[in-house]
């Protein structure tokens, strides 16, 4: 930019020969080099503003997939870490494995009809509780502009953002909260109350005040949707399909 500047210098002020030539006579005008300095200092000005916006969006496309990778890799270590911990440590019923296998409570109730009639309890319910805090509280921005940005990237930020909301987060949060967290204390007390202790330990788990009573909402219809089937399989399916819901509403607004 200041070499622009200090090339183009020229064709901004008026030279004292010139300005004192064009006060003798108001007739003549700048000579075709001014004009030609003039356009060419423009042309060059607009070009390195293209380039720098470009450049711009290049980097700030790069920083949004960079942010949702490492998300996606820690996800991923975090599950193989969990995994391995109840595969060795944890208790015959409490490995992965069996938390997806099919027992006499499973065999009567469908773990797919309770996924869907889940996730529709779900949607309705965390409706009603979005219109109740708009009133009570004000309204607030449905989209989180975060990931908003990471949404509008690129392609590769999309299908990462897919893989971590909708397979990795599920997954993970499904294996600690209902499928080892909810199993262990519904063995010593009611299922109500297991229920009620693991949603509150999972919406406090995110560490967001402003939407804590729809995490503990979730949590109560994915630990509900355990509890009945006795196969992991409906949580997962619901906490999945609720993760891309959200993505959708957001990519949308």
């Amino acid at each position: 930019m200041i070499l622009l500047h200090i090339r183009c210098y020229p064709a901004y002020p008026t030279p004292p020969k010139l300005s004192q030539e064009l006060s003798k006579n108001p007739t003549s005008y700048p000579s075709s080099s001014v004009l030609l300095c003039s356009s060419e200092c423009k042309l060059k000005l607009s070009s390195k503003a293209s380039f720098q916006c470009s450049c711009t969006e290049k980097e700030n496309t790069h920083e949004a997939s960079s942010q949702i990778l490492s998300l996606l890799a820690v996800q991923i270590l975090e599950l193989i870490g969990t995994l391995f911990l109840l595969q060795w440590t944890a208790k015959p019923q409490y490995k992965f494995i069996n938390f997806f296998k099919t027992n006499k409570l499973s065999k009567e109730r469908n773990w797919l009809l309770a996924a869907v009639l889940g996730c529709g309890f779900l949607f309705l319910l965390v409706f009603i509780t979005s219109i109740l805090a708009d009133r009570l509280i004000g309204p607030k921005a449905v989209n989180n502009p975060v990931l908003k940005e990471i949404l509008l990237s690129s392609k590769i930020s999309k299908a990462t953002c897919f893989l971590v909301y909708c397979i990795t987060t599920p997954l993970l949060e499904e294996t600690v909260y209902r499928g080892f967290l909810l199993r262990s204390i519904s063995a010593t007390m009611k299922w109500q109350r297991a229920i009620f202790i693991s949603s509150v330990i999972f919406s406090a788990a995110h560490f967001s005040g402003e939407n804590s009573l729809q995490l503990f909402i979730i949590g109560c219809v994915l630990g509900c949707s355990y509890c009945w089937t006795g196969n992991l399989s409906s949580s997962i399916l619901i906490h999945s399909l609720y993760n891309a819901m959200t993505l959708l509403l957001t990519f949308l607004s």
